[in-house]
């Protein structure tokens, strides 16, 4: 099973953006969906994107039309550009096989996002 490692969190302004990786242990190719969640401080685990294997895309109403998912399976890699970043993205991001419904394997340290100013 492919295990992910995050980062490109950190600090940011409000409306400003962030470009987050996801590196696998090995193989994404014959992953049919990866997808970005995130938890903030006090609140449960929330799906935030997915991306197929043929490109397809989708994301939760909060990300739409900001956030934008891609993957790169020649480096084994998934990204989330995140644009008009406002206090309520505050979150740690992570990613993992799965879709908005499900996911598979286990939860890393995911990467820190903070929204202030």
């Amino acid at each position: 099973q492919v295990q992910f490692v995050e980062s490109g969190g950190g600090v940011v302004q409000p409306g400003g953006s962030l470009r987050l990786s996801c590196v696998g242990s090995g193989s994404i190719d014959l992953i049919v969906w990866i997808s970005w969640y995130r938890q903030a401080p006090g609140q449960q685990r929330e799906w935030v994107a997915s991306i197929n294997m043929g490109g397809s895309t989708d994301y939760a109403d909060s990300a739409k039309g900001r956030f934008f998912i891609s993957r790169d399976n020649a480096k084994m890699a998934l990204y989330l550009q995140m644009n008009s970043l406002t206090p309520d993205d505050t979150a740690v991001y992570y990613c993992n096989e799965g879709a908005e419904t499900w996911y598979r394997g286990s939860w890393d340290q995911g990467t820190q996002v903070t929204v202030s100013s």
